[in-house]
């Protein structure tokens, strides 16, 4: 299974970058980065358990995607090779996937719970997290639920993600959402006042994807209209849904 090669602009858009993301758990960004960016060199010990790897956890729609992405950023700005599979995309065939992979010092594996149960796919998995430890490589996991709580069928492999460390991560409270729309308009030149703002927070989920996609879609709008995003603006072009 060939994996090509993107620059990384295409690859990591920029809203999903490690110091773009709001309200972590403490200590979360720095830990990520850490591994991100840490080599073999200075890396210093390395647990063989894998406490040192990241295991993220949390309902669709808190950002896990955003981390691991900004992760891979960040680990190829440190000069190191980084890749991200989703697993969905990868079931039923996860060994070709994950050998296509190897060779890379950081790999980011979003969705465990798509190929839970799936026995072929879990030792592909296995294996591949006993040779990354091996190689001094470092991973990244991300699912909806803890270890304990997936349908795996491989023991082993549920005792190796347990062995990492666990960030749980929560949807965000308003004020949360309200500074992801600031910020990300910001970064497109959007000019969002705060009336808008409030228009939209009574209005958008807490989905961190779906912000995002709402907010292109608003940018496209606004250029076409040739109108700032204000109340009356937000009304006519999202009044309807």
């Amino acid at each position: 299974m060939s994996v090509p090669q993107l620059p990384l602009a295409l690859r990591y858009p920029p809203d999903q970058r490690l110091d773009t993301y709001v309200d972590a758990p403490e200590g979360a960004i720095a830990q990520l980065r850490a591994l991100a960016t840490q080599t073999q060199e200075t890396a210093g010990y390395i647990d063989p358990t894998g406490a040192d790897w990241v295991y993220l956890a949390g309902p669709a729609g808190v950002g896990k995607t955003h981390l691991l992405l900004g992760a891979c950023a960040a680990a190829e700005s440190a000069g190191r090779r980084a890749a991200y599979l989703p697993l969905m995309a990868a079931a039923g065939r996860l060994r070709d996937a994950l050998y296509a992979l190897e060779g890379n010092d950081l790999l980011a594996l979003d969705g465990i719970e798509a190929i839970a149960g799936n026995r072929d796919d879990e030792i592909a998995l296995f294996d591949t997290h006993n040779r990354a430890r091996a190689a001094g490589a470092s991973l990244i996991y991300a699912a909806r639920d803890n270890p304990d709580e997936l349908p795996l069928s491989l023991p082993d492999l549920r005792s190796r993600l347990s062995q990492c460390t666990r960030i749980v991560l929560t949807p965000l409270d308003d004020a949360g959402r309200g500074e992801v729309l600031r910020q990300r308009a910001q970064r497109r030149g959007l000019a969002l006042d705060e009336a808008a703002l409030d228009w939209l927070l009574k209005r958008v989920d807490r989905d961190l994807g779906g912000l995002t996609a709402l907010l292109d879609k608003l940018d496209r709008a606004s250029l076409a209209a040739q109108r700032r995003i204000t109340v009356p603006f937000l009304r006519q072009t999202l009044g309807a849904e």
